[in-house]
This record gives C-alpha cells, structure tokens and sequence, in this order.
C-alpha cells in the first residue's frame, strides 16, 4: 500500500509539475559558467537553495542529473517525482544517513554524473549553507556552480524554506555563478570560510532576483 501511494505522487506530482511550468517563461543568465564544462565531458556539482527546486526541476529535466535526497519519509516522495523527469537520486542528508550518501555522490560523480545539492537542506535553517557539497567537490575535485532562482510571480509555502512555486504564464530566472574548487588539502576550517563565502553569494544573487523573498529583498 505504501508503494502504491509512493507511486501515485510520482505520477501525479510529476504531472503537476509539467503542467503548471508549461507556460511559463525562462531566462537563464551564466549558463557558460556549467557548460564549458559540459563540453568536455567533465561533470559539476550544482548547489542551490532547497526552497528553489521545483523551478530547477523543469527546467534540467532529462539531464541525468544526480540529486542528494533526504532520507526522511518526505524524500521518497521527491525521489519520485524527480525521478520521473530524468533526475537519478541518492539518499542522505547531513543529519541522517550522511556518509552513505557522500559515498553515493562520490561514485555517480566518478561515472560522470553531474550532481546536485541543496546545502541549507533538509531541515534548514533557509539560507544556511552547511560544508556537506564542499566535502564532495573536495573528494570528487568537481567545480562547485552556485545558482540562484526567481519568478516574476509565484507563491510561497509557509514551510521553513519558503519553498517557491511560479504562476503559469510567470518568467522563471535562473543566474549560475562561476565555479569554485575546493582544494583538496583544505582544512575543515577553511572548507567552512568557503561554505559562508559561497551562502552569502546565494542570499545576495538570489535578493536581486524577482521575486525574493521579503527579508532578503530587503538587503542588509
């Protein structure tokens, strides 16, 4: 029964998903910064708020992209509904089930999948980037591309990370930064210098994007 149920929001939450992104519009800014990697070949690791994913999942669908999921009950159905739209998924979080699913990443990374992570994830604080995605780029050497999204207009759930859904007919804006590398002798202290560095990137690209929200719109 369990199953079923799983399955039933596969179908169904995938279905959603086309359909209300269908008519939307989408601007993408600093898309070179991921594909002269792509070019060779070479795999990246993206990272992105965890409020922003809907959006993303529409628009890399069919990209073999590798997703970190949550283990938490909530995760399988993500894992479900992403799946369908062409994304792989590992299991894990930085909480629960961590190191099993670093270990996971590290292998779709070496079989040249890109990955992707949401560091403020799976239970927030929003915005609070944790060194979990820079302890994958660390191990997998991978450039980390940072990107942030907007939608000229949306709703947001009343949940810990705002999490957006754009309005048919809305434009969806997507800015990736350019890439950053995490030494592989860097220290833990320097890995969470860079996790700061690279959060506080987030909250000010993602402040200058439509739709943002009110206590990041606001600026400092």
């Amino acid at each position: 029964m369990t199953e079923l149920r799983y399955e039933t929001v596969g179908v169904v939450g995938s279905g959603l998903v086309s359909a209300l992104l269908l008519t939307t519009r989408v601007k993408r800014r600093g898309t070179e910064h991921f594909e002269q990697f792509r070019r060779r070949g070479a795999p990246v690791i993206f990272v992105f708020w965890h409020g922003q994913l809907l959006p993303l999942v529409h628009v890399h669908r069919g990209e073999g992209i590798v997703v970190l999921v949550s283990e938490h009950t909530d995760g399988e159905y993500i894992t479900r509904v992403i799946g369908r739209n062409g994304f792989g998924t590992v299991r894990g979080s930085s909480t629960r089930g961590g190191t099993s699913g670093l270990r996971s990443l590290v292998r779709a990374a070496r079989a040249g999948r890109d990955l992707a992570l949401t560091p403020d994830g799976p239970q927030g604080p929003c915005g609070d980037f944790k060194p979990g995605a820079l302890l994958a780029a660390q191990l997998t050497g991978l450039p980390i591309i940072p990107l942030a999204v907007g939608a000229s207009r949306g709703w947001r759930a009343k949940s810990w990370d705002g999490f957006l859904v754009p309005e048919p007919l809305s434009t969806i804006e997507i800015e990736y930064l350019p890439p950053r590398f995490v030494p592989r002798e860097a220290t833990r202290p320097e890995i969470e210098t860079m996790a700061r560095e690279i959060g506080g990137d987030l909250n000010a690209l993602t402040a200058r994007l439509p739709g943002a929200p009110n206590e990041l719109a606001a600026g400092p």
